[in-house]
């Protein structure tokens, strides 16, 4: 398939979190559900100008046709290799461009990775990710990486990589490891995008997005508000995510963390209710789509969490760092989602070979069971 745009952890032994399985989506019947590339910036921003009652009113109700509106899938993301990053990325305090006080690490050993990703699972996860501060990657190390995503894959969990930019052939061999998702922003609009970044463009992030798909991964790709660009930016970034075809499979949408030593540590704060909105949009233009509440939590009240929850948001990370930045520890989350009746997604992909088929004859030896009784109620 091909991608089209016009721009080019938690230690804890025990889950905190409830893990009532998720019921199936309902048939999609809304009109406004149906998956659409051919959004306009014009047409964003008119969404994004809604009343607010009547936005969240309609993200809710395509969120309530493809998921359980009180399911949240939920991730951990651990730093494989920190510092030192060749680009130059003006909110990144792993820029190598900026001295922000964040020392250069090597490359994770396998089995600490293993480790961390088992506390995940037993914490709760379902979703095990993984971030280096490369440009690219090299094959010696991605070597490592391979085997790192082999062995968190063993322990029934879903992988996620974010590497940097990616060729044809690092991609199928991810893909070969049985890597399940790539992580790869788009950040903001085109248009925004250079007073942003300048070390690499916004062609190369959409071509590692098409080779990861024509790998068969599934994309993890979103974006960055709150880095002083307009509401016609923020429109722009989401129809560029729309008009991927297929549409990403999980959109994070982060708020910016500002950080001491990088070049927007002084840029204003985005209004929380701007943020929902964005939330909300997200959820319209993309309805199949998993939406992040990503980076910034730590920052956000325990309404503007909720919000976005109402907004369509339905996918968390869990833990108390994301790569360099600290996120809401696990009790405080745990303590919010009963506060709001969520509990954890639940999905199949995430058993390892060995947990599936004992699922499957399982399932089996239920149906055999069954079918030496009759209702004597009928």
């Amino acid at each position: 398939m091909t991608l089209t745009s016009q721009s080019a952890t938690s230690s804890s032994a025990t889950a905190p979190f409830a893990t009532t399985p998720s019921p199936a989506p309902a048939t999609p019947t809304h009109a406004d559900s149906r998956v659409r590339h051919d959004w306009s910036v014009e047409e964003i921003e008119a969404l994004l100008a809604l009343p607010f009652n009547d936005l969240l009113f309609r993200a809710q109700q395509i969120h309530r046709t493809y998921f359980d509106p009180n399911a949240v899938q939920i991730s951990t993301l651990l730093s494989i290799k920190t510092g030192a990053c060749p680009e130059d990325c003006k909110y990144c305090p792993q820029s190598g461009h900026y001295n922000t006080g964040l020392g250069k690490e090597k490359l994770l050993e396998i089995e600490k990775v293993v480790t961390q990703a088992r506390a995940a699972r037993d914490a709760g996860a379902s979703r095990f990710c993984m971030g280096a501060a490369w440009r690219s990657p090299r094959q010696k190390d991605l070597d490592v990486v391979l085997e790192m995503v082999r062995q968190v894959k063993d322990l029934g969990l879903e992988t996620c990589m974010t590497l940097g930019m990616l060729d044809g052939d690092q991609a199928s061999q991810l893909a070969d490891a049985g890597l399940d998702y790539y992580n790869h922003n788009l950040d903001t609009s085109p248009e925004y995008y250079g007073e942003i970044i300048t070390t690499r463009t916004y062609g190369d992030r959409l071509e590692t997005l098409d080779h990861v798909r024509q790998a068969g991964m599934s994309i993890c790709s979103g974006g960055i508000v709150g880095l002083g660009e307009s509401s016609r930016d923020r429109a722009a970034l989401l129809q560029q995510l729309a008009r991927l075809e297929p549409q990403p499979e999980s959109v994070p949408i982060n708020m910016l963390v500002k950080v001491a030593g990088t070049p927007l540590e002084d840029v204003d704060d985005l209004d929380p209710i701007d943020f929902i909105r964005t939330i909300a949009v997200a959820r319209i233009l993309m309805p199949k789509s998993h939406v992040r509440l990503s980076a910034g939590r730590e920052q956000m009240s325990e309404s503007t969490q909720s919000l976005a929850f109402l907004a369509g948001a339905n996918s968390i990370f869990h833990g108390e760092t994301l790569l360099t930045t600290s996120n809401p520890q696990l009790a405080r989350d745990r303590a919010l989602f009963d506060k709001l009746g969520l509990h954890p997604e639940q999905r199949e992909v995430c058993r390892s070979d060995n947990e599936q088929q004992q699922h499957l004859e399982a399932a089996i030896q239920r149906r055999t069971n069954e079918s030496l009784f009759y209702d004597a109620t009928a």
